[in-house]
């Protein structure tokens, strides 16, 4: 069984980052990496070809990411209107973060990270594909049928009907039975 090439489209704050990014994306030779110096040459690429990942940069000039992703979503004429987005931010404000949900934006990074760090988020959403709700419906991170994570199981270290916790420990006895010397 063959792994098809995903695509994953990088629109940074400055060419450099885009680059770097860029590079250690490529890394992995089941992504194919495209990178967009504008959300005009983003768009006009996503009307004629899809796009399985999309990594934008809040600090940019011009609109800011989460109206770009609004644009994203509502835009009818694009092929991969349901697109995976992960923003990469300096710093994260309530009301970004908030425009961010609204927006659908799937995962937001505090700058720096490693450039290491938003490869393995992206195969991460690559595999868990989490685009979530149909057109005009709820479009956020995917937050049902998460791994089920094994139910604590309680160890008891002492009598359910003891009350009281040894402040010092009984020094008698011996700390590993068969050491003893």
């Amino acid at each position: 069984m063959s792994v098809s090439t995903k695509v994953v489209a990088i629109i940074a704050a400055n060419p450099a980052l885009s680059s770097l990014l860029a590079m250690v994306v490529a890394g992995d030779s089941h992504l194919k990496v495209r990178q967009f110096e504008s959300d005009i040459d983003l768009i006009a690429y996503m009307r004629i070809a899809p796009v399985d990942m999309l990594v934008c940069d809040f600090d940019r000039e011009g609109r800011p990411a989460y109206e770009m992703v609004e644009s994203i979503r509502l835009n009818g004429d694009l092929i991969s209107q349901d697109v995976p987005v992960i923003a990469l931010t300096r710093t994260i404000t309530p009301p970004m973060r908030h425009q961010a949900i609204s927006a659908g934006i799937d995962e937001v990074i505090i700058k720096p990270m490693s450039p290491r760090h938003l490869l393995q988020r992206i195969q991460a959403r690559l595999r868990g594909r989490s685009v979530v709700g149909t057109f005009g419906g709820y479009r956020g991170p995917e937050r049902r049928n998460r791994l089920a994570m094994p139910v604590p199981q309680p160890t008891p270290t002492r009598r359910i009907s003891d009350n009281v916790v040894q402040l010092f420990p009984d020094r008698r006895k011996p700390r590993h039975p068969g050491l003893e010397g």
